[in-house]
């Protein structure tokens, strides 16, 4: 396993936790007296091909979300059209799956850790529930487990757990757009350098 940036080695590179206590060092004054990306960070997000896979994957994902939320509401409430709400919310998985997996990238690419880095670490950890769910909908469906009225409730579940954690993500890029200008402000950056 390879060292973090900052060269503490094997301690910094499983040390993520937003938890001070965690190696005796206070990580969340560490975390508040920075924005979100430091600036190699931002450089490396603003020149990655990724950030752009992000942008455009996030909102697809979403409109596959609406459009199956809808298919799903609809069998629940007419007990009508299984079939195609049972495959929106397997291209929903493949689109949840491919946002993850490119993010996985995308992260290691700007953070240096594929998981769990400091600045997103409570999202990666919300993610992974979402993404247990979304798999156990893959499971019950494919191996014909419960009926269909059980699976769908299942999606909800899943679909409420997106919801959160897409609510968690745009959170905290608005703050870190905010933390970024206070923090280029208070340390002499150029207006729109951030």
């Amino acid at each position: 396993m390879h060292g973090s940036r900052r060269g503490g080695g094997l301690l910094d590179a499983l040390d993520c936790s937003p938890w001070g206590a965690s190696t005796g060092r206070s990580r969340r004054a560490v975390l508040a007296s920075r924005p979100l990306y430091s600036p190699e960070e931002r450089v490396r997000r603003d020149h990655s091909a990724w950030t752009i896979v992000q942008g455009v994957l996030a909102p697809v994902q979403f409109a596959v979300f609406l459009v199956s939320l809808g298919l799903v509401v609809r069998f629940l409430l007419t007990g009508q059209g299984l079939e195609a709400a049972t495959w929106s919310v397997v291209v929903k998985t493949v689109t949840l799956y491919a946002i993850m997996i490119t993010g996985c990238i995308w992260e290691k690419e700007v953070f240096g850790r594929y998981l769990f880095a400091p600045a997103f670490f409570w999202e990666d950890v919300f993610s992974m529930l979402v993404l247990a769910l979304h798999t156990a909908y893959l499971w019950v469906v494919f191996a014909g487990i419960g009926d269909g009225r059980a699976q769908m409730m299942l999606a909800l579940a899943a679909y409420a757990a997106y919801v959160f954690n897409a609510a968690q993500f745009l959170l905290k890029l608005r703050a870190a757009r905010r933390d970024e200008a206070r923090w280029n402000d208070s340390h002499g950056a150029a207006p729109g350098a951030a």
